[in-house]
């Protein structure tokens, strides 16, 4: 029974939290007079001692004593005496457990906000040292239209940014102080949480005791947004995993992010981008999971709620260490500029331009799609790109066609695409400028 009950396993991660709560709490107490100050001193002496034990291994957690809070208070008792008894007065295990959520999401988030700002930097500088750089643009996995490398990488910056701004606002939320809520109802004694909440580095204190203790939804918030950013992450290593293969051909990855063949001696796996995408389907799993727990619980604090922390930490560390070494594989990977450049010049990638060619000469639109489609039929049929069809052979289909339309070039495509947000390279060179701006700002 006290194994199965037991939460130790897992919340011995929080013991910098719990001890910097519980030190933030004693001073508080000693403040309003609840305890003296010679008892805080000697309370918060014995705490610090027992954060120097645990960081040098010489703690002994006890299953028995069920969770962080518990084997941490217990020690202290041992090593200070009664006084340390003093220190759960005017609070609860259920504020207490939330205080340390709290603390570590909070530490959490910056951690993610340091990594997705060094997988962007990777991106941007990888966009950059291949501004010019031409490939194909896909839809369904098929030619589409011809864009720049940089203006592809960029699409993932912006994901990217958006996972910011995702975190950021779950950072407000999580920085709520909840101690004096106690078990559900508040406490009654004299406590002074704005001072913890100052203490602590908490903007400002939960409202109501009963939600308090009782919701979990900030650690639901940051598993939702590292699931959004997992997805990102995952697509951005399927598409390295794709132009890795022989079939594209448009990057080499660096070795040190692949693996070779227990019996095929030529073969370099993608195995850093292929688990990528494996360990996104384990952070789906525990958001899923923890909304299942919290979806049926009564007000307030229920046992189940103890199942918060072991799906969360595992999201925590493997957002943190995909966006490592993803920024890692894409700071050490090499664009093949030549494979691209071949590949967008292939097939009918410029069938769109065709069609706006004949708008421009004041064919309807969809009167212009239809003509080209046919026109490219033609050209399969002939087994002929649309460079090598002549001027006869266009103009069977539309008499608008003239010499001009063999002006038209992967490059004038780029160039025509002169949008805020387009991949002209005027404006790549302008969303470069301004991703720079956001990463130094």
């Amino acid at each position: 029974m006290a194994k199965y009950t037991a939460s130790i396993p897992v919340d011995w991660r929080l013991y910098p939290y719990d001890i910097a709560g519980s030190i933030a709490h004693a001073r508080m107490l000693a403040k309003q007079g609840i305890i003296s100050d010679e008892d805080a001193g000697v309370i918060m002496e014995g705490l610090a001692a027992i954060q120097e034990e645990i960081e040098q291994g010489k703690f002994d957690f006890k299953t028995e004593l069920e969770d962080i809070h518990m084997n941490i208070e217990a020690r202290l008792i041992e090593k200070v005496g009664e006084v340390g008894g003093k220190l759960h007065t005017a609070r609860s295990r259920n504020d207490q457990v939330v205080l340390d959520l709290r603390l570590f999401t909070k530490g959490a988030i910056a951690d993610t906000f340091d990594r997705l700002r060094e997988l962007q930097r990777a991106l941007l500088d990888l966009a950059e040292s291949n501004e010019y750089v031409v490939m194909p643009g896909y839809t369904h996995l098929q030619l589409a239209q011809p864009v720049l490398m940089a203006h592809h990488l960029l699409a993932y910056f912006e994901m990217l940014e958006r996972d910011t701004g995702r975190f950021n606002d779950c950072l407000k939320r999580a920085d709520v102080m909840p101690l004096g809520s106690g078990a559900l109802a508040g406490v009654a004694y004299t406590v002074d949480r704005e001072f913890l909440a100052r203490e602590l580095g908490f903007s400002r204190i939960s409202r109501n005791s009963l939600d308090a203790v009782s919701d979990r939804d900030f650690v639901l918030e940051y598993e939702a947004a590292a699931s959004i950013c997992m997805m990102h992450l995952s697509r951005l290593a399927e598409e390295i995993i794709l132009w890795s293969s022989a079939e594209f051909d448009f990057i080499d990855l660096d070795e040190a992010y692949t693996t070779g063949s227990s019996i095929m001696p030529q073969k370099k796996n993608p195995d850093v981008a292929e688990l990528v995408r494996g360990k996104t389907g384990g952070v789906y799993g525990r958001l899923m999971a923890m909304l299942t727990t919290m979806k049926a619980l009564p007000l307030a604090y229920n046992r189940d709620m103890q199942e918060d922390k072991e799906g969360f930490l595992y999201t925590v560390d493997t957002l943190l260490s995909t966006l490592e070494v993803v920024a890692g594989m894409i700071t050490n990977l090499r664009v093949k500029a030549e494979n691209t450049a071949s590949a967008a010049a292939r097939g009918y990638i410029l069938a769109t331009d065709l069609a706006d060619y004949l708008v421009n000469k004041g064919e309807a639109f969809r009167n212009a799609h239809d003509i080209v489609a046919r026109l490219v039929n033609h050209a399969v049929e002939k087994g002929k790109t649309l460079g090598q069809l002549s001027l006869e052979e266009y103009r069977g289909f539309s008499s608008l066609f003239d010499d001009d339309v063999h002006a038209i070039t992967v490059e004038s495509s780029l160039a025509a695409r002169d949008v805020i947000g387009g991949t002209a390279p005027r404006r790549v060179a302008q969303a470069l400028a301004d991703a720079r701006k956001i990463l130094e700002g």
